[in-house]
């Protein structure tokens, strides 16, 4: 077993503050979610629930050849076929990662992890990569769907701070292992 599936959780437990953070220094916490994905998402949802509620008001009179007709319930079926397509667009916006100097907890679209910065042996973003991820000791990579490359500067500013909590753990373990 991986370090990865050990450490995988059911969910995380974000706190009460879920807004975006920018750049920090030294061992902030870090809380960070993908902008320009939520925005298209949000978007999305609302066109998608509108368009089939303009078709479920023309769902009236004989079906083809006039075997059927359309009834209340296909109109409200079709709307919630709309709910139901928004949400699984919505679900594109779950992302986010939490850092501090125990860890690092990722919450991708499917599926969350809470790795302690022990396992972890850098944060990559490599040129191209649509996203991040967390390189591990065990040579897995675990994808950071929160850090995006459509979201430029904001998602370069969050590696750089992954990685300045990342360096902080490992400057407090080399200071506690005595030396030689």
């Amino acid at each position: 077993m991986s370090q990865r599936d050990a450490a995988q959780r059911g969910a995380a437990q974000p706190g009460a503050d879920t807004a975006d953070r920018g750049p920090v220094t030294g061992g902030e916490p870090v809380r960070l979610r993908p902008r320009r994905i939520r925005v298209v998402c949000w978007v999305s949802a609302v066109v998608v629930v509108v368009l089939f509620a303009v078709i479920a008001t023309t769902l009236t009179g004989p079906t083809g050849n006039g075997y059927g007709t359309f009834q209340r319930g296909d109109q409200f079926a079709m709307i919630g076929l709309g709910v139901l397509f928004a949400l699984g667009a919505l679900l594109f916006t779950r992302p986010r990662v939490e850092a501090d100097a125990r860890g690092v907890r990722v919450r991708n679209i499917i599926g969350s992890y809470e790795l302690p910065w022990e396992v972890v042996r850098g944060i990559r973003f490599d040129r191209g990569a649509p996203w991040a991820a967390l390189e591990l000791y065990d040579d897995d990579l675990l994808p950071v769907v929160a850090l995006q490359a459509a979201d430029k500067q904001h998602a370069v500013d969050g590696v750089r701070a992954l990685r300045r909590l990342h360096q902080a753990h490992l400057a407090a373990l080399a200071e506690r292992t005595p030396g030689p």
